[in-house]
């Protein structure tokens, strides 16, 4: 595809998951995020001062650190709306981030390889255990080896089999995912919910004259910081196995439905000039 095939071609993917009421109100948060970050800073970097720095009985005399500014008053509204936001994630995904804490420890300090086979299951879509590659490949889409052996013990399958991942349209299984990514993924987003808590304890437990003033600015960052690097972490590995292994079917399907409307505009467009 040319560029502008190919931005058309995400536009329209992004739009469809838009519409779907999961997509919305993702879509919805990723807004509300960015354009209430935005305007903090703007306030940070100084824009609207020449308004907003007048504190009330200031007589006219600028103070933009004044506690009573405007500008000051508008960064803590700013700052608890967008620590409510990252606790919509924070605190809301506890029950699965703790889950996978929980298989992760099973792992790694119980000995039991079980609970690898389970985060493997979790993480189909960007992680591979040991061996995976040597598993045979069917010709066919469905998960035909997995359903073969429910109760499979084998230790490059995930528990459950049925959780195996798809077979590649490629021929051709990714490799092993290193593990130490799997551990950096899901101590990364732990790392962010009791960050997330701290913030919030400084946020909720303090007012605006007593709190910190480094508090806020250091906490937001480094949640954000740590959630952004796991999430980066599954973006990357799950590119490198569908780059070897293939687009799944689904999204196959989704992407020919927008080429053949692409393509279908591009006869229409012909058919007008000759």
């Amino acid at each position: 595809h040319t560029w502008g095939e190919a931005t058309l071609i995400g536009l329209k993917g992004f739009w469809a998951f838009t519409l779907t009421p999961l997509g919305f109100l993702i879509v919805l948060y990723g807004l509300n995020v960015v354009a209430w970050g935005g305007m903090l800073f703007l306030l940070l970097i100084g824009g609207g001062d020449e308004y907003m720095c007048y504190p009330p009985g200031s007589h006219g005399e600028k103070d933009c650190n004044h506690i009573d500014s405007p500008r000051r008053i508008w960064i803590e509204i700013d700052s608890q709306i967008l620590n409510a936001l990252f606790c919509v994630t924070g605190f809301g995904l506890v029950p699965w981030r703790f889950r996978d804490l929980y298989y992760l420890l099973k792992w790694r300090v119980g000995k039991k390889y079980d609970g690898l086979r389970k985060l493997a299951g979790i993480h189909r879509s960007w992680f591979r255990l040991p061996g995976s590659d040597e598993l045979p490949v069917h010709t066919l889409h469905s998960n035909t080896l997995a359903y073969e052996s429910p109760n499979s013990a084998h230790p490059a399958l995930p528990i459950p089999a049925a959780k195996a991942p798809e077979q590649p349209l490629t021929g051709i299984r990714a490799p092993p995912t290193s593990l130490w990514k799997l551990d950096y993924v899901i101590w990364a987003y732990v790392l962010n919910t009791f960050l997330q808590a701290v913030l919030s304890g400084f946020m909720w437990g303090m007012n605006r004259y007593d709190r910190p003033s480094w508090s806020t600015g250091l906490f937001v960052a480094l949640a954000c910081i740590v959630a952004a690097l796991g999430g980066l972490m599954v973006f990357t590995e799950g590119k490198r196995v569908k780059r070897v292994e293939g687009i799944p079917v689904a999204e196959v399907e989704v992407l020919k439905d927008i080429e053949k409307g692409i393509e279908g505009k591009k006869k229409m467009g012909k058919g007008e000039t000759s």
